[in-house]
């Protein structure tokens, strides 16, 4: 794969961005009814074909992406590749997902009184404003109140707004939203790879070329890139000594999903340390000052966005549906059945028990990563992405995308380490779990496995080959790029 060179990645990857919309325009999460006859279904013949055509695609834009990681390739030259891979992925119907029309529908709700913290899309005339969008929520959402905070559903409200709740136009303008994000990522990547004297251009590979972004965050519309990169622009302004607006940009994150306020703790650590006076104070200052910023913002903008504070309630709303890819649920089912065999036990609540003894795991495991950043034993960005990581691999409810909360962190700081590593392993084995539709087949399950395990012995091969060449001295860790010719940053890691 070294041997496609920056051009071929390029060229192979926008070849697979095309076959994925191509094939979404006919196996893609279609709306019940789409009013400009745009997204339609077109029988199941046309459908098979377009999710075989999007799958194929898929499969050629992650071997460029891993390829393209090899190539040294420069900044500029990684920003147009980018450009390539987005493109055909802006006027596609929303892929492997249907969330986007439940923000639609939210957006609706609030623009109409209705209490999207209390009620469900299903309260929409199914004729009337945004009608379209809510009869094509997933049936999971229909009567479930809206997890995100005010922040993003005022976004919601304007697109919506905007476009009149016309389904298609208010679909693309919340994409316009999705990559916008993306650009905020890419903005904040770039400045923390240069504060951390890390490979630009390799931090860009890992968290904005990264298929799993391309397809979940602009295909998909899912708002998670909207969050990290708000905490992405938090960290940076943070570490430049402007933590007032890191913290107000960190409390927005938070209003659009409330695990973005793991940055506060990471954020607090860097705050502290550049913080004047005595060790008292800094001490007072790292872990109260961004804080009370951020509650500041996220009182202001939920009193101000008439919305309320029956988010802080609803948080939890998707825990109680079982995602495979959830460890614990996994985990507590299967106990849950065995201790029902032998003991007749109530399966639900061993489940439930493993569920708990998982989000456990998890707050340990952020506690320990904050702690030794405290101490300096590491480095807070990536004690971050190692928080936000471990939080949704322990999770109860578990999406794929969930994996671009902490891969930006990790990427700016060490996207050449062992995290940075395995996490381009497990973002290319994630890509499969779900259907262009937005369903979850079994085979999807099994490619996964055979992309892991791909990944794993690649990885293991390429450490033998960095150890052969530099004597036996061990994988070589992040460092700057060296100079630039042809696109191509010579003396640049390998991934």
């Amino acid at each position: 794969m070294r041997g496609l060179g920056v051009v071929g990645c390029r060229r192979l990857g926008l070849a697979g961005s095309l076959a994925i919309g191509a094939g979404g325009w006919a196996a893609g999460r279609l709306p019940v009814h789409d009013p400009w006859g745009w997204w339609t279904d077109r029988g199941p013949t046309v459908t098979t074909a377009g999710a075989a055509l999007a799958y194929a695609g898929l499969t050629a834009l992650v071997v460029a992406w891993w390829a393209y990681g090899r190539t040294g390739a420069s900044v500029r030259h990684t920003l147009v590749t980018l450009a390539w891979w987005v493109a055909p992925l802006l006027l596609t119907p929303p892929l492997y997902s249907a969330d986007v029309y439940s923000y639609v529908a939210q957006g609706a709700m609030v623009l109409e009184g209705h209490d999207v913290y209390s009620q469900g899309p299903s309260v929409l005339d199914p004729a009337g404003f945004a009608g379209d969008a809510a009869a094509s929520v997933g049936l999971h959402w229909t009567d479930t109140p809206a997890p995100y905070g005010p922040f993003f559903l005022l976004l919601a409200r304007g697109a919506v707004a905007l476009t009149g709740g016309t389904l298609v136009p208010a679909v693309l303008a919340l994409r316009l939203v999705a990559v916008g994000a993306l650009l905020l990522i890419v903005w904040a990547v770039r400045r923390l790879a240069r504060e951390y004297g890390a490979d630009e251009s390799g931090a860009l590979w890992l968290a904005a070329l990264n298929p799993l972004l391309l397809i979940h965050v602009v295909g998909g519309v899912h708002n998670d890139g909207l969050m990290a990169g708000l905490a992405l622009a938090g960290a940076v302004c943070a570490l430049r000594g402007r933590w007032v607006l890191g913290a107000v940009l960190i409390g927005l994150a938070m209003m659009v999903k409330s695990p973005a306020g793991l940055a506060l703790l990471f954020v607090g650590v860097v705050v502290g340390r550049g913080s004047a006076g005595t060790p008292a104070r800094r001490i007072v200052t790292g872990v109260f000052g961004p804080g009370l910023v951020a509650a500041t913002t996220v009182l202001a903008v939920s009193v101000l966005s008439g919305t309320g504070f029956g988010w802080l309630h609803t948080q939890s709303v998707a825990a109680g549906i079982h995602t495979s890819l959830s460890l614990s649920s996994d985990l507590g089912a299967v106990l849950g059945t065995l201790a029902h065999t032998v003991a007749g036990a109530d399966p639900e609540a061993v489940k439930s028990a493993v569920r708990l003894l998982g989000l456990a795991a998890a707050a340990a495991l952020v506690a320990r990563f904050g702690w030794r950043s405290a101490t300096g034993r590491l480095d807070p960005l990536l004690g971050l992405g190692l928080a936000l990581t471990a939080l949704v691999l322990l999770s109860p409810m578990v999406q794929p995308w969930y994996a671009l909360w902490g891969v930006p962190f990790v990427a700016a700081r060490a996207c050449r380490g062992p995290a940075g590593r395995g996490l381009a392993v497990l973002c290319a084995a994630l890509v499969y779990e779900t259907h262009p539709s937005g369903s979850t087949p079994g085979i999807g399950f099994a490619v996964m496995g055979v992309v892991a395990v791909t990944g794993w012995l690649l990885l293991r091969r390429e450490a033998a080959a960095d150890r052969a060449t530099s004597g036996g001295a061990g994988v070589p860790g992040p460092r700057r790029a060296g100079t630039v010719r042809d696109g191509v940053a010579t003396g640049a890691a390998p991934v």
